[in-house]
């Protein structure tokens, strides 16, 4: 860079010399300055600077400039080693402050990445606290409540038979007592299958889907199927979890805005990708959403991304709307290293 710039500075030296003292080549040299403290630094600005003025000088001599006095060309030389100078100062500050403004940039951009990161390692940790918890919770309600509760309608069948056998009016009260327990254990049971619905084993999100299809069938009175032509097994329960709950809120917002007839729920695997897809034949998307009505959409978007998947939501051809979350395969084969507990628990059934 530094001899470029000395060829540079005899290559104006020659032009200038052989154009006359009559052309005023300064400006010219003051380009080469600017390179010269640009590019390499305020010192060999500075030089440059001296260099040029006396070649500027010397090619005007050379050429048969005559000046009155010898103080007149030096006077020009120092006041135009004064303006090379300056420029040599600004050029360098400049050039140093777009460094510290780069530098800082990428301070900046490297500590935003860093708080990205941690962000996100938080929000993966409070949703696998959340799930945990939610599982801790089915657990003991299913081993707890559900078998307290089971106790109590066999020991009021109990009572029930002996208020039978006695011919006594209380036995219909005490029937429907044991009606009404039954249904707090079936209540009981489908509350802590919802709080963890699928199962630790491979198949276990399959088994879930099979079963939330036949509970919107059965409770919101809309026909839910569910399609896998070939088994798909995810050994990440994860993915699993996060899978379930995305179709689940999209099964949940199609019933409560799009007025269906049928909704259907599919999971596959083409090309390396999980594909999983919601579509229903209701009213399809609202032109304006209602107040609150885009945090279910936000939330599954936010569950793709967190198992490193894409989530769309569009009008199907044929009216309604068609959700769809794919990952790719490989994220929802890893084997769990971490457990949830410290000893093994039963699932809830």
């Amino acid at each position: 860079m530094i001899a470029a710039g000395l060829a540079l500075l005899m290559l104006i030296g020659i032009i200038d010399y052989l154009t006359g003292f009559e052309i005023l080549f300064s400006v010219f040299y003051l380009v080469e300055v600017g390179l010269a403290a640009w590019l390499v630094g305020k010192g060999f600005g500075l030089i440059m600077s001296v260099l040029s003025v006396a070649v500027w000088i010397g090619g005007d001599v050379a050429a048969g400039a005559h000046y009155r006095t010898p103080f007149i060309p030096i006077w020009n030389a120092l006041i135009l080693m004064v303006c090379y100078f300056i420029v040599v100062w600004l050029l360098t500050s400049l050039r140093s402050l777009t460094r510290d403004l780069e530098t800082r940039v990428e301070q900046r951009t490297t500590a935003l990445r860093r708080e990205m990161a941690e962000r996100q390692r938080l929000e993966e940790e409070i949703l696998k606290v959340s799930e945990r918890e939610q599982r801790r919770i089915g657990h003991d309600l299913h081993d707890g409540l559900c078998q307290h509760l089971t106790a109590t309608a066999l020991a009021g069948e109990v009572l029930h038979e002996r208020l039978t056998a006695k011919s006594l009016p209380e036995a219909a009260d005490a029937g429907k007592v044991v009606e009404l327990v039954e249904e707090g254990i079936t209540l009981a049971r489908n509350f802590a299958r919802g709080l963890y619905p699928v199962e630790m084993e491979a198949e276990g999100l399959m088994a879930a889907f099979q079963e939330l299809a036949a509970n919107i069938t059965k409770g919101a009175k809309v026909a839910c199927v569910f399609e896998c032509e070939t088994p798909v097994l995810i050994h990440e329960s994860t993915v699993a979890t996060h899978l379930y709950r995305i179709a689940f809120e999209a099964v949940r917002n199609a019933i409560r805005h799009g007025k269906p007839k049928r909704i259907g729920i599919t999971l596959a695997e083409r090309e390396g990708l999980l594909i999983l897809t919601v579509e229903d034949d209701g009213v399809g998307l609202p032109e304006s959403k209602p107040d609150g009505a885009g945090l279910g959409i936000r939330i599954m978007a936010h569950r793709a991304a967190m198992v490193g998947g894409s989530f769309s939501i569009e009008p199907a051809p044929t009216g309604g709307t068609i959700v769809t979350c794919s990952l790719p395969k490989a994220g929802a084969d890893k084997e769990l290293v971490e457990s949830f507990e410290a000893e093994p628990i039963n699932e809830p059934r």
